[in-house]
C-alpha cells in the first residue's frame, strides 16, 4: 500500500508541475489517471487482504460497512469540496492538496504493525511474479464453485447494470426534462443511500449467514433500479427514492460480500483473489457501455434501468437456488486450499 500511494502521489507531483509550469497537455492527464488507476489496482486489494489480519472475523461486516459509508461519504463531499477549491486556487494547488492527503494516509503505515501471512512456497521471486499471483489466484477461484459462481454473477451485473448509471444524466434531461440540480437530486441520494447503508451494516451486522444477507440485498437493489427505470416523468421524486434505495441495499450487499470473502478465503491468498475478482468484474463496464450506447439509441435510456434492475433481482434470486453459493460460508478454509499451495 505505501509504494501504490506513494507512486500515485509521485505522478499527481508531476502534473502539478507540468500544470504550474504551464506545459500540461490532455494527454499527460490520460496517462496519469491510467497509471494512478494501475496503481489503485494494487492499493485496494493489499488493503482488503490486510483487513482480515486485522479484524476478528465477526466484526468484518461491520467494518466493510463502515468502509462504504466512507466511500459514500467521500462521493458527497468531494465534488462540491473540489468545485470550491476551483473558485480559490490554481489546479496544480488542489494537485498539491491531494498529495497532502496521501502523505496523511501513508504516515500511519510506518508505525502500525500490520501482521503478514506467510509466503507460498509456489510464489516465484522474479518479474514473472504478478503472473504468477495471477494464476494462482485464477486457480483457487476455479476449483472453488461457489466462490466461481459468484465471481461470475459479479462479472453479469457489471456487464449490465453500470451502462444504466453512466446513462443517468441523459435520463435526466431527456425523461424527466431536468437539468443539473435533478442529477444533483440523485447523485445525492446514491451517495446518502450508500451512508447510511454502510452504516446500518455496520451496527447490525447482517445475519448470521452473510450469503443470505448480501444477496436478498442485491434482490431489493434491483426492485429500486427498476423503479427508476419505470417512474413516469412526472413523478421524479419517486426516481430519487429508488435510487436512494438502491445505493442503500447496494452498500450492504457490497460490504458483506467483502466480509465473507475476507472470511472464508485463507490470508495468504487472499490479495490475488482479490485482484482477480475485481479485474474480471470491472472489466466488463466497458464492454457494457460499448453495448449500451447503440442501444440507447434506438430504446431509449430507460431500457437499461430495467435491464439492470431485472439482472439484480434474477441474479440474487438465483443464488438462492445454488448449493455451493448458499454453503459457501460452511466450507472449511483447511480444505480449500489446493493441495499443490503449501505454507512455509
Amino acid at each position: 500500500m505505501i509504494v501504490a500511494d506513494g507512486l500515485i502521489a509521485l505522478l499527481i507531483v508531476i502534473l502539478a508541475v507540468l500544470y504550474a509550469t504551464g506545459t500540461a497537455q490532455i494527454w499527460h492527464i490520460y496517462v496519469v489517471m491510467f497509471l494512478r488507476s494501475m496503481g489503485g489496482a494494487f492499493h485496494w486489494p493489499a488493503m482488503q487482504a490486510t483487513t482480515s489480519l486485522m479484524v476478528p472475523e465477526k466484526h468484518l461486516s461491520r467494518i466493510a460497512g463502515l468502509n462504504q459509508s466512507l466511500q459514500g461519504l467521500a462521493n458527497i463531499v468531494a465534488p462540491p469540496m473540489g468545485a470550491l477549491l476551483l473558485e480559490f486556487l490554481p489546479i496544480e494547488s488542489i494537485l498539491f492538496i491531494d498529495v497532502g492527503t496521501a502523505m496523511l494516509a501513508i504516515a500511519p503505515l510506518f508505525f502500525t504493525p500490520i501482521p503478514q501471512p506467510p509466503r507460498l512456497e509456489t510464489q516465484v521471486r522474479s518479474w514473472l511474479t504478478v503472473l504468477t499471483d495471477m494464476r494462482e489466484g485464477a486457480r483457487f477461484i476455479w476449483d472453488w464453485k461457489g466462490l466461481r459462481m459468484i465471481m461470475a454473477i459479479s462479472m453479469t451485473i457489471n456487464l449490465l447494470v453500470n451502462p444504466a448509471f453512466a446513462l443517468l444524466p441523459i435520463l435526466v434531461t431527456e425523461h424527466f426534462g431536468g437539468g443539473a440540480l435533478e442529477l444533483a437530486w440523485l447523485q445525492s441520494a446514491n451517495g446518502l443511500g450508500m451512508i447510511l447503508g454502510g452504516l446500518t451494516l455496520g451496527v447490525w451486522g447482517g445475519f448470521k449467514r452473510h450469503v443470505v444477507t448480501a444477496f436478498l440485498a442485491v434482490i431489493i437493489s434491483g426492485f429500486c433500479v427498476t423503479v427508476v427505470g419505470l417512474t413516469p416523468a412526472a413523478l421524479f421524486l419517486l426516481a430519487v427514492g429508488g435510487m436512494f434505495g438502491f445505493a442503500f441495499m447496494n452498500a450492504i450487499a457490497n460490504g458483506t460480500f467483502f466480509a465473507f470473502i475476507q472470511a472464508i478465503v485463507p490470508p495468504e491468498i487472499q490479495g490475488r483473489v482479490f485482484t482477480l475478482l475485481i479485474s474480471l468484474s470491472v472489466g466488463m463496464t466497458p464492454l457494457g457501455l460499448a453495448i449500451a450506447g447503440p442501444v440507447a439509441n434506438l430504446l431509449g435510456e430507460r431500457i437499461w434501468f430495467l435491464i439492470g434492475g431485472i439482472t439484480f433481482v434474477v441474479m440474487g434470486v438465483s443464488a438462492f437456488f445454488i448449493p455451493s453459493i448458499m454453503q459457501i460460508e460452511d466450507r472449511d478454509s483447511k480444505d480449500i486450499t489446493s493441495s499443490e499451495t503449501t505454507v512455509r
